[in-house]
């Protein structure tokens, strides 16, 4: 099947939210598995400290990629780090995490 829409989330961790960033992720819930449309994804972890996470998502279309953002899976995918950046607002810290998605087209594999 081919990989024609590619969206990859930079994920910029605090040096102490590390261990948990990776840990929601060794225990997600796989709810993006299921998704029409879902082709596969990596998570990767920087080779250098202070560098962002990528984590990079194959779809058959960019229609696919937008209805998993809008889904009822996608909250569920992700309730455990928004209730991490949401309990962190709330005692007035900065957010353990940032996130900017950019999409893109394949042109070769």
């Amino acid at each position: 099947m081919n990989k024609n829409f590619v969206a990859i989330n930079y994920i910029q961790c605090n040096e102490e939210y590390t261990a948990r960033f990776e840990q929601l992720f060794a225990s997600r819930a796989h709810a993006i598995d299921t998704m029409p449309g879902f082709i596969n994804m990596h998570v990767l972890r920087p080779a250098r400290p202070g560098d962002d996470y990528l984590i990079v998502s194959y779809w058959e279309n960019e229609q696919a990629f937008k209805d998993w953002t809008k889904s009822e899976a996608f909250i569920a995918g992700h309730k455990r780090g928004f209730e991490d950046l949401a309990k962190a607002k709330a005692e007035g810290k900065p957010a353990p995490m940032r996130s900017d998605f950019k999409i893109y087209q394949v042109i070769s594999e």
